[in-house]
């Protein structure tokens, strides 16, 4: 089914769903008996959600068929890459001394629990309400308790998420760290453009920005028609072809250096090296697009 403005979903249902596929990825990888990652909630809270799909993601127990780009170990290396540069991220901007870190749309994301945050730091989460309503009920329920100072933001991104989060204390004034990982590739290209401009604004200089760097000519080729039927064979009913956007988007990259930020990019390639893997050779790789972005304003 296609995407449209005014469209639902929740943690088990529509775009919602692909959050808790993430976890389970998380799940997966901190099993392992040399681990990549550590997220010790993810597990739980993918049970939580039910998902059958995520809950045999998570156990390890789907099965490919044939195809050696999809092992459990690629498939592990590919969420910890992507993990670890936004945990990286937040590290980074802490000792750079940026004491608000912004997480939007959260989804399952547990780094306000399991990141070792510098002293003082707020971390505000941004979702819609019934999902961040569940997370924390989950994670209350485990003993979980967050290791900065966590607020919640209950709004949907179409609704004006900025005024909700000045509401809750963000101060425009000094500097923020926000990541928006997994989500650009799911926002029509004007919502993108809006996003990006509200996080600019209320971001003062020296403020960071960490997002996938997404490529438009590979979001209108086949690679998302090609996961939905490696997923479907596997077992899954999330159909990864209803999940996007079409319609032609300026690249995160070329829109932030045009309004004044200072980008990077890590491609897969060197992003994967430098966390002793061998890249991805395969159409998937383009989940993540061509690498990740960070992005600095005004120094």
């Amino acid at each position: 089914m296609a995407r449209t403005d005014d469209d639902a979903w929740d943690l088990a249902s529509g775009v919602g769903s692909t959050a808790t596929w993430v976890a389970a990825g998380r799940a997966l990888a901190t099993k392992q008996p040399d681990p990549l990652i550590n997220d010790p909630y993810a597990d739980a809270l993918v049970k939580a959600v039910g998902l059958d799909f995520c809950n045999r993601m998570a156990d390890g127990a789907l099965d490919f068929g044939a195809d050696p780009r999809l092992d459990k170990r690629r498939i592990c290396e590919r969420i910890a890459v992507r993990t670890r540069f936004f945990d990286d991220f937040f590290i980074e901007a802490g000792g750079a001394g940026i004491r608000q870190a912004v997480i939007v749309a959260s989804g399952l994301d547990t780094r306000a629990y399991r990141l070792d945050w510098a002293a003082g730091t707020v971390v505000f989460e941004i979702d819609q309400p019934q999902v961040i309503e569940f997370k924390t009920a989950t994670l209350a329920d485990l003993g979980a308790a967050p290791t900065a100072e966590r607020r919640t933001v209950s709004v949907d991104l179409r609704g004006d998420w900025p005024e909700a989060l000045r509401a809750n204390g963000f101060d425009p004034a000094r500097p923020a760290a926000w990541i928006a990982e997994g989500l650009l590739m799911y926002l029509p290209p004007d919502a993108q453009d809006r996003l990006l401009d509200s996080i600019a604004a209320l971001s003062a200089p020296g403020s960071r920005l960490a997002t996938d760097d997404i490529d438009a000519a590979v979001m209108s080729g086949d690679w998302a028609r090609q996961l939905a039927e490696r997923s479907r064979r596997a077992g899954s009913d999330i159909d990864a072809t209803g999940l996007f956007y079409s319609g032609e988007r300026t690249s995160a990259r070329d829109y932030l250096s045009a309004h004044g930020w200072r980008v990077s990019v890590l491609s897969i390639a060197d992003a994967y090296a430098a966390n002793g893997f061998a890249p991805p050779d395969h159409e998937l790789a383009a989940v993540a697009g061509p690498g990740y972005l960070t992005a600095m304003l005004g120094r």
